[in-house]
């Protein structure tokens, strides 16, 4: 028989602060309006929604936070990465399946933390998929616009570069040889050369055209089976290619057709290895009607089990361990 999650618990963070476009603080919500919640429980799961984690509401002003100053910004994604990172925490610890819907990507700083505290004490490796068009791996030295959005992977691999300001109890650290770039096709060229020198796995578009999305996911998962290892999966909308899924900020064109992601998240419910999630940069601002956002609803209930035929495949385990 299958076995399903306890309970699949929603935390949303609406932030932008990561990101110099507005609108991705939106996303939680475009998420909720099509529909997310109703699909899973449609499929018989039990939900929880602990609703938005936001900044605390600043003063009236003409400037627009994403004018704001880059400290300030700063101070905005450490904190909600601190306060995600101890509420993933307790999700994963009740033995629940954490959801994350943003916001920028910077809030994986908090998210894949609390996957790595959570796993720690039994000594259970942390694997990563990151499904995006971007490394999402420079530092403060290497970073051509200074975006945290765009650092969140190189300061959980313990790259050097970030001030004490980013140090904490609540930050998690992972082996970059245990993270995989999917859908690569964006990369900044020191980027490049620090993901290439620190041993991590980048199936780039090419690779994908190439191989085949079976065979390069596959490898992933084998992988992480084989380590015995929680499976964080941080899904970036710009993965997605534009015309299917305009609704980011970093569009880059040649991304994941819609067969394409859904047999992923297909692949990743069979596998049985995923224990948490990441859905973020939703911008419903530059959005179609919707269109990205009920894509990304339809994506993340093929994970959860939805299948054309309604099979459900087996063995899979989705509950966290205690």
């Amino acid at each position: 028989m299958t076995a399903r999650p306890k309970r699949i618990d929603l935390l949303g963070v609406a932030t932008a602060s990561g990101a110099s476009v507005r609108g991705c603080g939106m996303g939680p919500e475009a998420l909720r309006v099509a529909g997310l919640i109703e699909a899973l429980i449609d499929l018989d799961h039990m939900v929880a929604d602990h609703g938005d984690l936001r900044r605390p509401q600043p003063e009236i002003s003409t400037n627009p936070s994403s004018g704001r100053l880059p400290d300030e910004r700063k101070s905005d994604v450490l904190s909600l990465a601190q306060r995600v990172s101890d509420a993933g925490l307790g999700i994963l610890d009740e033995g629940h399946f954490p959801v994350f819907i943003g916001g920028d990507h910077s809030i994986a700083m908090g998210t894949v933390s609390a996957v790595v505290r959570h796993c720690l004490p039994a000594g259970r490796p942390v694997h990563v998929l990151w499904i995006d068009a971007h490394a999402d791996y420079n530092t403060p030295d290497t970073s051509p616009s200074g975006n945290l959005h765009g650092m969140p992977l190189a300061l959980l691999c313990g790259e050097p570069g970030f001030d004490d300001s980013f140090a904490g109890d609540w930050l998690g650290r992972i082996d970059p040889r245990n993270v995989c770039i999917f859908g690569a096709r964006s990369v900044d060229r020191d980027e490049r050369r620090l993901v290439q020198a620190r041993g991590v796995d980048v199936v780039d578009m090419r690779k994908i055209d190439q191989l085949g999305v079976v065979a390069a996911l596959a490898k992933v998962i084998d992988r992480a089976k084989a380590a015995g290892a929680h499976l964080h999966v941080s899904f970036d909308v710009d993965s997605l290619d534009p015309a299917i899924a305009p609704g980011g900020g970093t569009l880059v064109p040649g991304g994941l057709t819609y067969r394409e992601a859904h047999l992923m998240m297909e692949m990743l419910h069979d596998s049985g290895v995923v224990g948490s999630l990441d859905v973020v940069e939703l911008n419903p601002f530059l959005d179609h009607g919707g269109k990205s956002a009920t894509l990304l609803v339809d994506l993340v209930a093929s994970l959860f089990g939805r299948s054309i035929m309604g099979e459900e495949p087996g063995p899979m385990e989705f509950v966290s361990e205690q």
